[in-house]
């Protein structure tokens, strides 16, 4: 079974930056996409960022502008760089990746268990 394992969350004042990081137990270089979610209290998820095979990138409007996506197919870890950071960003961040090959199979649909973010003064 492969692994997504987030890591970087934690408490920030507003306007500060944070990087997530999610690593993968098994290879992303085969991923057609990987994303980062989030889940803010009483609130449903939601697509925060997602970042094709080659390098597209896509993000929710309330995002663009102040987080960053990217890959490193060599580390088979995927970055998520927050700046400008608002209370409203607080939530527990997902990473999700479309196919994760551990060398023998690839497993599909797969999560990590989240990294919380706090945004606050």
């Amino acid at each position: 079974q492969v692994q997504l394992v987030e890591s970087g969350g934690g408490l920030v004042q507003p306007g500060g930056s944070l990087r997530l990081s999610c690593a993968a137990s098994g290879s992303i270089s085969s991923a057609n996409h990987v994303a980062w979610y989030r889940r803010a209290p009483g609130k449903e998820r939601e697509l925060v960022a997602i970042i094709s095979s080659a390098d597209y990138t896509n993000y929710a409007d309330s995002v663009k502008g102040r987080f960053t996506i990217s890959r490193d197919n060599a580390k088979n870890t995927v970055y998520l760089q927050m700046n400008s950071l608002k209370p409203e960003d607080t939530a527990v961040y997902y990473c999700n990746a479309d196919r994760v090959f551990d060398g023998s199979r690839v497993y599909l649909d797969i999560w990590g268990q989240g990294a919380l973010v706090t945004v606050s003064s």
